[in-house]
């Protein structure tokens, strides 16, 4: 257990941090009242089965190692050989699941949540729908940040496949799993996000043509479906499209709250080998479009001062100008075999990374500061 901290990657410096007032008042003006987005980094060992919480802030160029004591299970699936598996995150919540089948949502994992009194929230038992199943996970998107208190939230999990599961985990009634099964073959393997914008949760199909939508009051299995133009697309070199042809792709849906942009990002992965001659799969492009209401999609190689999270969690955007530090028109990418950042700007494409692997790869969105 002693090297799992030395599996990852070296930090330029590990700082410790009583507390979140302290890591912000050292960076920026203390009147802010959001930590900074912070990527999950692992935990320092403290005993059998617990670790001091070691996070990177997106704003900083290092490690933070904090007193918040977690699980160690949590951010390392191989310590308990499988029994407990993060499968996704939202809001600064981690979905857990475990052999009895049920799935968790915890907050173990957010910075400023509580070490001595953390937040677990187990859903009812999975139903798995004819000809589907529920042991591969995609993701989960939640449509608030309180899923503990808040009647109208709603948590929908994707699996690999048809089946897409909607939950109210603080509703009036008993809480239960709604059920539906999506015929179209292009969304099987999607990630599914909450658009507060449009009130609906949302996922973009294969090759990102085609964008279903679901409404999380009335979920149901012929979704709303907007097909996507792709307009003025340059021209790519021999090189760029041999590049992409060896790649495997997936597509990200993310919308930018303080601007009321959405973004459909297609990212290009290949397979490389680490220091250690493992095999890897490393980002070798990205291609981020402005998608607009009516579903024309503009190559953009500039997003403002925003900065974009893509990870194991809910993609999300910030606005760098709100955290002084960070890199602005920046894409952070956390996955379990890298964790780096690149300038949309920049050409060619270029990756800054570090290798993994980081077995809890989600970027935590800014939360809030409670006195």
């Amino acid at each position: 257990m002693a090297l799992f901290l030395s599996r990852l990657v070296k930090p330029a410096l590990v700082r410790r941090s009583s507390s979140v007032s302290l890591l912000i008042s050292n960076g920026f003006s203390t009147s802010l009242r959001q930590t900074p987005p912070c990527s999950v980094i692992g935990a320092r060992p403290r005993g059998e089965a617990d670790g001091g919480l070691i996070v990177a802030y997106a704003n900083q160029h290092a490690w933070t190692e904090m007193d918040k004591i977690v699980l160690l299970e949590l951010v390392c699936n191989s310590l308990n050989h499988g029994k407990t598996q993060t499968i996704g995150a939202s809001h600064g919540w981690v979905a857990t699941l475990k052999e009895d089948g049920i799935l968790r949502l915890q907050d173990d994992l957010n910075p400023v949540a509580s070490d001595t009194n953390p937040k677990r929230i187990p859903l009812p038992p999975l139903v798995t729908l004819p000809h589907c199943q529920t042991e591969i996970i995609t993701n989960v998107s939640m449509t608030s940040s309180s899923p503990e208190d808040d009647e109208d939230c709603v948590v929908a999990v994707k699996f690999l496949g048809p089946q897409l599961s909607f939950c109210k985990p603080a509703g009036k009634s008993k809480p239960e799993w709604t059920n539906i099964k999506i015929k179209n073959p292009c969304f099987y393997s999607s990630r599914v996000m909450f658009s507060k914008k449009d009130n609906m949760f949302r996922m973009p199909g294969s090759g990102g043509h085609l964008i279903g939508s679901w409404d999380p009051c009335n979920p149901s299995d012929d979704p709303k479906l907007q097909s996507v133009r792709f307009t003025d697309i340059p021209k790519l070199t021999n090189d760029e499209q041999n590049l992409i042809d060896s790649c495997t792709k997936s597509e990200h849906l993310v919308e930018s709250r303080p601007t009321g942009e959405t973004f459909l990002v297609k990212q290009y992965k290949k397979i490389a080998e680490n220091k250690e001659g493992a095999a890897i799969m490393k980002t070798e492009l990205l291609m981020v479009y402005n998608l607009d209401d009516e579903g024309n999609a503009i190559r953009t190689q500039d997003m403002g001062d925003l900065v974009m999270f893509i990870s194991m969690s809910e993609p999300f955007c910030v606005p760098s100008t709100a955290f002084p530090g960070m890199y602005t028109n920046n894409v952070y990418i956390l996955d379990y075999d890298e964790h780096g950042y690149v300038d949309l700007a920049r050409t060619p494409f270029d990756i800054v990374s570090a290798e993994g692997p980081l077995y809890s790869p989600y970027h935590i969105p800014p939360q809030d500061i409670r006195n």
